[in-house]
């Protein structure tokens, strides 16, 4: 099955930013993404009140994620330090 995907509004800038400061980085989170919309529940889930939401480490970064039926909501993109 194959998920559609909707991004925020935050998640969108940081990838702006992201393309221009590290592209090796934002090469391996769009391939990752791809990856993503076939196969979400692959991720890890987060814990406690987080519960909802799943997670895809790169690095020191974080991809912080939701799945609502059919749609993966991409919530953000954010240092390990912030994201939490």
């Amino acid at each position: 099955m194959v998920y559609s995907v909707d991004f925020s509004v935050s998640f969108e800038k940081s990838m702006k930013k992201l393309k221009k400061k590290d592209t090796a980085l934002f090469d391996q989170i769009q391939k990752k993404l791809i990856d993503l919309v076939q196969n979400p529940d692959h991720y890890k889930p987060l814990g406690n009140v987080l519960a909802v939401y799943r997670r895809i480490q790169f690095g020191s970064f974080v991809l912080i994620f939701k799945i609502e039926g059919e749609v993966v909501r991409i919530i953000s993109l954010d240092h390990h330090d912030k994201s939490y």
